[in-house]
């Protein structure tokens, strides 16, 4: 007997998904939000629909005085592994463009009608993910994402909160 058992996991009850190492499989249930986002000097994201035009002057620098603007998409998903409805927030452009090959593709179509599977390896600046979906299904969890307003993403507000 070991004092846990070999695959528990700490549960989680964040309202946000979070990738894990190896496979994460989740079910989109909304439509995307898109748009621009940094990390200013509060640690805080800040998101814009549109680009930014000019460097914004409260943006977070590395050491080398370099900084980070990223397109990020968010939509909220029901997470196997959680249980749970979470919302999605990607800046990892190898999964959108992954996602965004399966939405085009005729025999796929509307991502709410299959699951995905990302599986993350390594770490740091060698992470590496990838993405493939599972054959069409009937989405089966009885959950209220109504009252999930993705918009307020924009004003730094809790989307889950009416």
């Amino acid at each position: 007997m070991t004092f846990l058992p070999k695959d528990y996991k700490v549960p989680t009850n964040s309202n946000y998904f979070k990738f894990i190492e190896g496979k994460n499989k989740f079910r989109v249930l909304s439509d995307a939000v898109t748009g621009w986002e940094y990390w200013n000097t509060s640690d805080k994201p800040v998101r814009q629909e549109e680009p930014f035009e000019d460097r914004p002057e409260d943006i977070k620098t590395d050491n080398k005085g370099q900084f980070r603007i990223n397109p990020f998409w968010a939509f909220i998903v029901w997470n196997y592994e959680a249980k749970r409805v979470q919302i999605m927030q990607l800046t990892q452009k190898s999964i959108m463009k992954d996602i965004k090959n399966y939405i085009d593709e005729p025999d796929w179509g509307d991502p709410r009608g299959y699951d995905f599977v990302v599986t993350r390896s390594g770490s740091g600046l060698e992470t590496k993910f990838q993405t493939i979906a599972t054959p069409h299904t009937k989405f089966s969890e009885k959950v209220d994402i109504g009252k999930i307003d993705l918009s307020k993403l924009f004003n730094g507000e809790d989307p889950f909160k009416q």
